[in-house]
């Protein structure tokens, strides 16, 4: 009985784990770290580079980051529907 009541618990601190991974990867903090980050990269290689407006023209890497992350959700939860059927 010892045994059953370590794996319960075990899986029950994988299963803690696993939440806590997937809310950290859907949520918007980590989306705008990622976005911040392109957009300051995006902003150094155009201006290394002599773009011109590279402070604008940087939004469009990053806006298309943000972009993705709104659309794939959909379209993630459509494919899984059309795969299990």
């Amino acid at each position: 009985m010892e045994h059953s009541s370590n794996d319960i618990a075990a899986l029950q601190e994988r299963n803690r784990r696993v939440e806590a991974d997937k809310a950290w990867e859907t949520s918007w903090t980590r989306r705008l770290f990622i976005a911040t980050l392109t957009y300051a990269s995006a902003v150094l290689f155009m201006h290394l580079n002599g773009f011109e407006k590279e402070l604008l023209q940087a939004l469009i890497p990053s806006g298309g980051y943000l972009l993705s992350t709104l659309t794939l959700p959909p379209l993630k939860q459509w494919w899984i529907g059309k795969r299990r059927t």
